[in-house]
Parts: structure tokens; sequence; C-alpha cells
């Protein structure tokens, strides 16, 4: 009898944790692999929070976050940490997703250790070194050690041609995300009682009818519009939340200080804007679809907004992710506030354009990317 297949799933932050959980209970369900999960926790709480939902105990947990760590400690900490990991479980394969820190150390490591890499969303470019930062950098150097590239689109599989890496090499799979999207969706759907919970505690978050008033939900955390970025883009909230009084402008507050100081200081006192904590994940699905526009500089909402229908208007000045421009469900808008108001003002005033992005097609996939990359791993 042959020996299952010893797969290891390594992740540290919360939407890794999202888009790898369905790749987990894909291979968990099958006889063909040994599922082995190590954590990183590069991002401990947020992480925490998606591991509880999906139901995830990890085998490894690195813990390594520390309080005022950066870019040095976590790199570091992730190698020595992983050859310690490898040494004692011997994968036979190291499965790593997009492109944090953790990514591209446990890339490495698992490079150093001999022991081939599957990327999953594979392919992803802004073509600027520094924006994102890290992140651009991070994904193209494990595009340089994975043997498996799993590209979410068809632009992103044209990126990994550009770059010379055989197409034999590239499947293209959809984003594992729309897989988690529809997992956690159809849970809520399906049980009364756990979308009754998730109601009432949005109700203790939000102090308007949020199921039956048009509202903006923003997100913002990206370090490249720390400083000026976040002071235009809070100009810009309070500018149009003085325009539009019935609409209400949700902001999920990330934990990171550069961005808590200029959204409390600029929007704390506005009647029609709400600030509150990060959610998690069941919750913010919830609240996502039942938004009226996003207004982010996120990665993962420029993927789920538009598969609920949801326009996005993206506070960045380049994106990863332009299938989703092409497609017309996103609009990049910068850390502008002319632009940010500009670009809300005719979502929210022109029934058409809204529409035009609202019904768009959603570049990102059917929700059976793990299926195609469980196709790939028997087959190899």
């Amino acid at each position: 009898m042959i020996s299952p297949r010893k797969v290891m799933l390594v992740f540290g932050t919360r939407p890794e944790a999202i888009k790898m959980a369905p790749l987990y209970y894909a291979l968990k369900e099958s006889s063909d692999f040994q599922t082995i999960v190590c954590v990183t926790a590069q991002h401990r709480q947020m992480l925490d929070q998606v591991l509880k939902v999906f139901e995830i105990v990890p085998n490894i947990d690195l813990d390594l976050m520390k309080p005022g760590q950066d870019l040095f400690d976590i790199t570091a900490s992730v190698l020595l940490g992983l050859r310690k990991v490898f040494d004692q479980y011997h994968p036979d394969l190291v499965l790593v997703h997009g492109d944090t820190t953790t990514t591209l150390a446990a890339a490495m490591a698992a490079f150093y250790a001999g022991i081939p890499v599957g990327h999953i969303e594979a392919g992803l470019r802004s073509h600027d070194i520094n924006a994102p930062y890290p992140e651009e950098f991070n994904r193209q150097v494990a595009s340089r050690i994975a043997r498996w590239h799993f590209a979410p689109t068809f632009f992103s599989k044209q990126n990994l041609l550009k770059e010379h890496i055989p197409e034999e090499n590239i499947t293209l799979t959809g984003n594992t995300v729309i897989d988690a999207l529809v997992w956690v969706l159809n849970r809520i759907n399906s049980d009364p009682n756990r979308r009754s919970a998730i109601v009432d505690y949005l109700n203790t978050r939000l102090s308007f009818n949020w199921r039956d008033t048009r509202f903006v939900l923003i997100t913002g955390h990206r370090r490249e519009n720390f400083g000026d970025g976040f002071l235009q883009i809070c100009e810009g909230i309070k500018e149009l939340a003085k325009l539009y009084t019935s609409v209400h402008f949700v902001y999920l507050l990330h934990l990171n200080p550069n961005v808590q100081k200029p959204v409390k200081g600029i929007l704390g006192e506005v009647v029609n804007v709400h600030l509150i904590d990060a959610l998690e994940y069941e919750p913010f699905i919830y609240l996502l679809k039942h938004s009226y526009i996003v207004l982010t500089d996120s990665g993962g909402i420029q993927e789920e907004a538009p598969s609920l229908g949801k326009p996005v208007l993206v506070m960045r000045d380049v994106t990863e992710r332009p299938e989703a421009i092409d497609a017309g469900t996103v609009r990049l808008v910068g850390a502008n506030r002319e632009s940010i108001v500009k670009n809300m003002c005719e979502l929210l005033d022109n029934t058409d354009v809204y529409q035009s992005m609202s019904l768009a097609h959603n570049p990102y996939g059917d929700g059976k990317a793990c299926d195609r990359i469980m196709d790939v791993l028997r087959q190899s």
C-alpha cells in the first residue's frame, strides 16, 4: 500500500488562513495526502479568529508575533523555525499562499531543505517592487522557487509566462477566496441560529439599520498609505459623509496605530461615520453582503466584493489585480481625497454607473479552485 504524501501548509496571517482553509479541508478529505498545518502567527489575533471560524487546529504553531518586530525579525524567525519543523516532519511538499513575509520565508526555507513548493495565488503582479511593499517582492521571489504555480486568473498566468515559468508548471484555478466565501455563506444560510447570532452581534456594533440602509464599507491598512495617504483618505470620507447625510460609512479599524490615529482624529465625531474594530470573518462577510459600495486598499476584498455584486473603489495607485478593473467591478482611486470623493459621488448618484459595476462579471472564479489544485497535486 502506498503511503499518503505529506503536505505541509504554511501560513501566518488572516488573509492567508481564509484562502488556505478550503484547501485544508480538500486535502483532509483525501486519502492521498497526510495534511500538516504550520502557522507562523505573523498576525496572532487576526489569524486565531480565522482558525476558530474554520475550525482548524494547527499541528505546529511557531507563535512568532512579538511587539515591535519588523521584516528582518519575521523573515529570520520563520526561516529558523521552519528549519526545525522540516527536520521533524519531513514533508514531501510545502504549500504557501500569496505574498506575505511568511510566504517568502517559508518558500526560502523549503528551497534550502530541498522540498518542492506549491504557490497558491501565484502570478499577481503590480510590476512595481515597492508597491505594495513588501508584497510585490515576496511574491516574485516565491515564483522563482515554486515548482507548482496555481494562478487564480488568466492575467496572473500571463504574468508567469512572461517571466519564463514553463506553462506545464502553471495551472489556472480561480481564487480559493471564492471557495472560502461560498463555504461560509452556505454555512450561514443553512443555520438560522448562526445567522441570528451574527445579526445580533452586528446590531451591537452598529447604531443604524444596516440591513435596510445604504452604507459604504471601508477598510484601510496599507503601509504605503501611512501618513499623508491616510489623511487624504479620511478627509475624503469626511467630505462624503457631509454631502450624503442619509448614507452611512462603516470603517473597520485596523489595529495599527498608524491607521487608528488619523481615522479617529478626523472621523471620530462625524455622525454618520461608524468606527468599529475589525470583524471576524463570518460577520465581516455578512456585513459585506449587505453593503452598497466598498472603499478599500486591501487585496482580498477586491476579490470577495465583486462576487457579491459590490462595486469597489481601491485606494491605491496600482493593483496586482487588474482583471477586476478590466471587468468593470473595481476602480483605482488612489489615496487621494478628490478622486475618492468624485468616484464615490458618481456611484451614489448615478444608478446606471452603479449597476454597470455591480452586475459586471466576476473574474475570480467559480468556487472550485481547490478541486483544480487537488487534481494537479494527485498527478504530480
